[in-house]
């Protein structure tokens, strides 16, 4: 191993990638740590909702604590970058999905480079009123809850201050996907993920420390200890399973007629064979995503109407909040699992009709051996895209409601999303060193 890293070191321009992607990373922290201007009694509000929050605030707070998990700590401080790089995401992926149906957008993913760059830069204006209006949403929820004591759009006296601190917000995801994108173009890895990575790992240390005093105060010693073993052997099973899981391949034989001199004007025909790896989990953190989006959403909307002055309209926003977005009751994560089973299907699917496989090899002459190309080979290749699915979607979906049996203290420390995040980008970034390493034919690395 240490042979390993001292071969890294002494590749100058691999250390030079290595070195700016971790001072990018240090620029994020740093940014973390700015906060939006707040008086003492704000700041005070803020503190008292994320460590002391009242029976009315239970779901706000259960709300905020998932998203500043992926944050590193930087919604509950109110920081400039508290959005984190989750409007971007939220942007690319209703991209991929309006890809297939807009067909100026179906055009660019075959305009080769120029393309791309077009997509990419629609993604990023996308990005932007889409962090406003979640920059809009999680200040009024902090109005409602007392945080903030001047939030108005319309009120000229409070108006300043209002788009001020959601220019702000929105800015740091902007700043954020840029240096993400810095990343991506000149360190290793890829950027965004990284972001959201550095942020899950700022937090583990805190997670850690909550865990341990919720199991030493609620369960005693020696409840304790069993609590947090559980926990350990249940967050040590899952973290291997998703490494199998996101490896986990299924390779199909394909051959290619490829022809060759062998005389005068003489062609001998042959077949190359190569295989399509398709993955168990091609899907891979989306469905997490998604059904957390689809949960959090009435969430939020009960929160704001909790408040209403119509009877009606609190009493089914109490309702909700209660009994149906609950995150302490069973049946919020039989959706959960429901969610994400159904999700991880419908973006495999969507992915795989973008790639359009079965149409590229029969335009190469390719086939797979014991179907003939067109339509058996695209039946053959469906069926094992729905049992190789099967079996993420399962996966995925079990891994979901884990955190609901893998409690320490009564708290729910296990993320399912953040580990995912996290074993991804690492076996990403692992890969692409190990790819830059063989390029520069350090046969030993991989030995």
């Amino acid at each position: 191993m240490w042979e390993r890293l001292r071969s890294i070191w002494t590749v100058p321009d691999l250390r030079n990638k290595i070195l700016f992607t971790l001072g990018i990373l240090a620029i994020f922290r740093i940014l973390a740590h700015i906060t939006v201007p707040l008086n003492p009694t704000e700041r005070a509000n803020l503190l008292g909702l994320f460590s002391n929050p009242s029976q009315s605030q239970q779901g706000f707070s259960q709300l905020f604590g998932l998203l500043d998990v992926f944050s590193g700590g930087s919604l509950k401080t109110f920081s400039i970058v508290g959005l984190s790089v989750y409007p971007y995401i939220t942007a690319t992926i209703v991209m991929q999905l309006l890809q297939p149906i807009i067909p100026a957008l179906q055009n660019l993913s075959t305009q080769g480079e120029s393309g791309r760059l077009r997509f990419s830069q629609i993604t990023r204006i996308v990005t932007v009123p889409l962090a406003f209006l979640q920059a809009l949403g999680s200040c009024a929820l902090y109005y409602q809850n007392h945080v903030l004591e001047n939030f108005s759009l319309i009120d000229p006296k409070y108006m300043l201050e209002t788009y001020s601190i959601l220019l702000t917000l929105t800015a740091g995801v902007m700043i954020l996907v840029w240096l993400g994108e810095l990343i991506t173009e000149k360190g290793i890895g890829n950027g965004i993920s990284l972001i959201i990575f550095g942020g899950i790992v700022t937090s583990i240390p805190t997670t850690v420390y909550n865990g341990y005093t919720a199991a030493t105060t609620s369960g005693g010693n020696s409840g304790g200890i069993v609590s947090i073993a559980v926990f350990i052997l249940v967050g040590a099973l899952t973290l291997l399973g998703m490494v199998y899981l996101y490896l986990g391949q299924r390779r199909v034989p394909v051959q290619y007629p490829t022809k060759r001199n062998v005389g005068r004007g003489m062609l001998v025909g042959s077949a190359q064979t190569t295989y399509i790896p398709m993955q168990i989990n091609s899907a891979g953190m989306i469905p997490l995503i998604f059904a957390s989006s689809m949960l959090l959403f009435p969430t939020v909307i009960a929160q704001y109407l909790s408040a209403s002055n119509v009877n009606w309209l609190k009493n089914a926003a109490v309702f909700v909040t209660t009994w149906v977005v609950n995150p302490s009751t069973w049946w919020y994560w039989v959706m959960n699992f429901l969610l994400v089973f159904a999700f991880t299907y419908f973006y495999a699917y969507v992915l795989w009709q973008q790639q359009n496989i079965p149409e590229n090899l029969q335009k190469q002459g390719a086939f797979i051996p014991g179907y003939r190309p067109g339509e058996p080979t695209s039946r053959y290749l469906g069926t094992i895209l729905n049992r190789i699915t099967l079996a993420g979607a399962l996966f995925l979906g079990l891994a979901t409601v884990l955190p609901f049996f893998a409690r320490v203290g009564g708290q729910q420390l296990l993320g399912t999303a953040s580990l995912l995040i996290v074993v991804g980008v690492v076996l990403d970034t692992i890969r692409q060193i190990e790819a830059q390493m063989v390029m520069r034919n350090y046969s030993g690395f991989l030995s």
